[in-house]
């Protein structure tokens, strides 16, 4: 029952921001330019890596987000290196997780935080290499829902200058867009991410049901106790925001302040759900390029940050006050039951293509 439970309020936490990453992804993929992706995002380079990692940087998305996000990006014509990049720095840090992180954990861990979070996202998306594939994924039905606004409008041949320039239409045209977005999202994009959704979150509530919070405390600091965090942290499921308190507890339990940041950076980028995406969208070469991106920079920065309090004296204090949810429980409820429903939905069409291809193979 405990596993159950844990499950259950792990679902309610992550539906919430999936849904927004569904959301956002959707918009993406009616709203933005093709070109603008191919312009800022479609090259491989370091400068269109550092791009991507600043824009997913300050985003309020957690790990169960990004996914749908960052399948949006890639399918509108995103290179690999960037959808890596966005793929690590969103779940990492946001401008949500460094104002709690500057509440519970002070000053120097809000600096420190995204800092790391971006050299991460930034070294796995080089590791990540040419996207040499890329010209035989992008054209497909699947990839590209929308192209454009014009692909929708062939039937008026009377626009001057674009499709999108008629004021007397732009209502419905907003109003269709917004309804394509929805539809995205809803069928696709979900049915594309929910089996490595439900996976994650499973080998999630494993992990808080079986793994005791003293587990990680008796290890204190070292190479050592960072290695745990990180090999615990992976099948965890959990968003930069939800980490800040419960590393403000393993502080107090006397953990060192660098393995709390590889915990902080390792958890919400390294979950069994975004690496099984990595692997169907990007290939299975990216997810080792992805791990090692992700874990050498965590590592790197924990050493950093113990030298730098030790030597420099940085205050890294958990101020823990009363304890408080990041969204309201109706909210997460609500977006628990219309996430089930959706699912529920895509399962039901499923069995039904599959029961239509088997009778006409028996007919």
């Amino acid at each position: 029952m405990d596993l159950l439970n844990n499950f259950w309020q792990l679902f309610l936490v992550s539906a919430p921001w999936l849904m927004l990453g569904l959301l956002i992804a959707g918009l993406l993929n009616v709203y933005l330019p093709a070109n603008f992706l191919n312009k800022h995002l479609g090259k491989e380079g370091f400068l269109t890596t550092v791009k991507a990692a600043l824009i997913g940087a300050p985003m309020p998305l957690c790990s169960c987000g990004v996914i749908p996000a960052a399948i949006g990006l890639r399918r509108a014509g995103a290179s690999k290196s960037a959808t890596t990049a966005f793929l690590v720095s969103t779940p990492e840090t946001g401008v949500d997780s460094v104002s709690v992180s500057y509440a519970l954990l002070g000053p120097f861990m809000a600096i420190i935080r995204p800092i790391a979070a971006i050299c991460s996202a930034i070294v796995a998306g080089v590791l990540v290499g040419r996207d040499t594939d890329r010209q035989q994924t992008k054209p497909t039905a699947d990839t590209q829902t929308k192209i454009s606004c014009c692909a929708s409008k062939t039937a008026e041949p009377e626009v001057k200058t674009s499709c999108c320039d008629k004021p007397n239409k732009a209502l419905q045209s907003q109003s269709q867009k917004i309804r394509q977005a929805i539809s995205f999202s809803c069928n696709k994009l979900l049915s594309d991410t929910m089996v490595w959704l439900m996976i994650g979150l499973f080998f999630a509530a494993l992990v808080q049901t079986y793994v005791p919070e003293s587990f990680l405390t008796q290890w204190g600091s070292g190479i050592l106790t960072m290695l745990v965090v990180i090999l615990i942290s992976i099948p965890m499921y959990i968003c930069a925001t939800a980490s800040t308190p419960i590393a403000a507890g393993l502080l107090l339990s006397g953990v060192s302040p660098g393995a709390v940041l590889v915990f902080m950076l390792a958890g919400p980028a390294t979950n069994i759900a975004t690496l099984g995406v990595v692997a169907n969208e990007l290939g299975k070469r990216a997810v080792f390029a992805y791990l090692i991106g992700v874990i050498g920079v965590a590592l790197i920065f924990g050493f950093l940050t113990d030298y730098l309090v030790m030597e420099f004296g940085f205050v890294v204090s958990p101020l823990l006050g009363e304890e408080h949810q990041v969204l309201p429980h109706w909210l997460s409820f609500v977006c628990g039951v219309i996430l089930i429903a959706l699912i529920l939905r895509l399962v039901v069409i499923a069995l039904q293509a599959k029961r239509k291809v088997t009778g006409k193979s028996i007919s």
